[in-house]
């Protein structure tokens, strides 16, 4: 299923910076970047809850916070892409 993983970490203080450093982190190991703090990831329900879990292990809840949109399997006509950093499909195969 597709996962929309959203963030915003408080970063006034060098822990705030450091948070939002590993929360990209972990976020780049599911997914793809397609704004500043927005990841698209395509997870199933095991995937989804271990990294669910440790971005929360990592945010302070008190001044950040996670967002999670689950768009199911049927999510190509859901997503409308409009100007620039086009993405790939992360489902197609890719050669390097």
């Amino acid at each position: 299923m597709l996962v929309l993983i959203t963030y915003d970490v408080n970063t006034e203080t060098s822990h705030g910076k450091k948070r939002l450093r590993q929360v990209a982190k972990q976020c780049v190991n599911y997914g793809q970047r397609v704004q500043n703090s927005v990841f698209e990831c395509v997870l199933d329900e095991a995937k989804c809850r271990e990294v669910q879990h440790k971005l929360e292990q990592i945010i302070d809840k008190e001044k950040d916070s996670l967002r999670f949109y689950y768009l199911g399997n049927n999510y190509k006509n859901k997503v409308v892409h409009m100007g620039t950093k086009e993405s790939f499909d992360v489902e197609d195969i890719l050669i390097i």
